[in-house]
């Protein structure tokens, strides 16, 4: 079977490791099945994928503080780029010929360039089952609902989509009832949990070490993603860490991330020569086992960010990101009781607000031991079984047999798949 993932990023690598998380997990578990990711994101190279798994790489665009779209590296128009983008989409489903296509958030891709291999698809390709992905919230709801009305994407959900995976639990954030999503469409909705990241981990105490961490020292770990827009947050970190070591002895490690605009990266390190015990680094391969080895991580209020902190059931001091959308700020209200963290609004943000936040963390570990996050992490499993549903159909058809039903899903009920197994 042949499964096709669309993913793009124009800020941050969020999308971009998310969908090789679910790919990762659906090459290991469902027999059979070549993937083809085709995706914007400027440091796909920089992630490691199984063999397969391929990709094809999109030339890269950027989004402004505006919000408008502009090209990240060629010398070329964004329209000349988004047209090429266009044709290289849809060369690629006629080669290709998709079982499977995962669209990730955007139901007509970026500046609707996934629309005509879409409709080439439902024309030439009526069996391909084609899914959106969606990350558990968008943003805020007035906002979501006023873009997808303007972009009419409850129409191309209609006509284009047999399913839409959410990424989340109802119980967090009802998309249906929050973004006003018609009946007919919500009848495609399957809530499939979060995304638990099961990667390997390095030993923890060799990790310390390397860092010159021992054993009984506090470990805290500051990290915002691509970095791109975490500057405030990594230097109020650092300026924290003085006043983290000389109360509690605490190291540092501030992972500045790839986006980071030089200028910042060296006043990240300037900063923090200045700061014991304090270090920074440009970009970890292997970000789960840094924050398997820290004591608190903070971070901003990302979906890849909480998945991580919940797979591992770490304590956190986060901050929202409130631009250009509400998407964090929203998440971190609505997991105040899921969740062992601390918010801090991304308003004004000090560095002993900071330090506040991560004592008040390491107090509580020392009096309450192991943290425990309350999400349901079933996202993965469940979208391996409805894959190899999908190929159970098509089978089916194939030998004129009866088809199998597609998995439905009440929320909380509990999932248990057997072939993953």
């Amino acid at each position: 079977m042949r499964l096709m993932v669309y993913s793009h990023d124009t800020f941050g690598l969020g999308n971009i490791r998310r969908m090789l998380a679910i790919c990762h997990h659906l090459h290991a578990t469902v027999e059979n099945l070549s993937i083809l990711i085709v995706s914007g994101s400027p440091m796909l190279q920089s992630f490691r994928v199984a063999a397969g798994i391929d990709y094809i790489k999109l030339p890269c665009l950027k989004r402004s503080d505006t919000g408008e779209l502009g090209v990240k590296f060629l010398p070329m128009e964004a329209d000349e780029v988004i047209r090429l983008r266009r044709e290289l989409l849809l060369s690629t489903v006629l080669s290709f010929r998709p079982d499977v296509i995962l669209v990730d958030k955007k139901p007509d891709g970026l500046a609707g360039e996934l629309e005509p291999a879409l409709r080439h698809v439902r024309c030439a390709l009526p069996d391909t089952h084609v899914s959106l992905v969606l990350r558990d919230i968008l943003d805020a709801p007035a906002k979501t609902t006023e873009e997808w009305t303007k972009r009419g994407y409850n129409n191309v959900l209609h006509w284009y989509y047999d399913s839409i995976l959410v990424l989340g639990s109802q119980g967090v954030f009802d998309v249906c009832a929050e973004y006003r999503i018609p009946p007919a469409i919500c009848r495609k909705v399957m809530y499939c949990g979060y995304v638990a990241r099961h990667e390997a981990l390095e030993d923890s105490a060799k990790l310390r070490a390397e860092l010159g961490v021992s054993s009984g020292t506090a470990l805290v770990l500051a990290t915002a993603g691509g970095g791109e827009d975490g500057f405030a947050l990594m230097l109020q970190s650092i300026e924290a860490a003085r006043r983290l070591h000389t109360e509690r002895g605490a190291h540092m490690v501030v992972v500045a991330g790839p986006e980071l605009p030089s200028a910042q990266r060296k006043r990240l390190s300037t900063a923090a020569a200045n700061a014991p015990y304090t270090r920074v680094l440009e970009f970890v391969p292997d970000m789960m086992s840094y924050m398997h080895a820290a004591d608190v991580v903070i971070s901003m209020g990302g979906y890849n960010t909480v998945c991580e902190l919940a797979t591992l059931n770490k304590r956190a001091v986060m901050v929202p990101r409130t631009a250009p959308v509400m998407e964090q700020l929203i998440r971190m209200e609505r997991m105040a009781d899921y969740g062992p963290y601390v918010a801090l609004s991304p308003h004004g943000l000090r560095a002993d607000a900071v330090a506040d936040a991560v004592l008040t963390q390491l107090s509580d570990a020392q009096r309450h031991g192991r943290s425990e996050w309350r999400l349901d992490m079933g996202a993965l499993p469940r979208i391996a079984h409805f894959i190899r549903q999908i190929g159970g159909r098509r089978s089916a058809q194939a030998m004129h047999m009866p088809q199998a039903r597609l998995p439905e899903w009440e929320v909380g009920e509990p999932f248990v798949d057997a072939a993953a197994s």
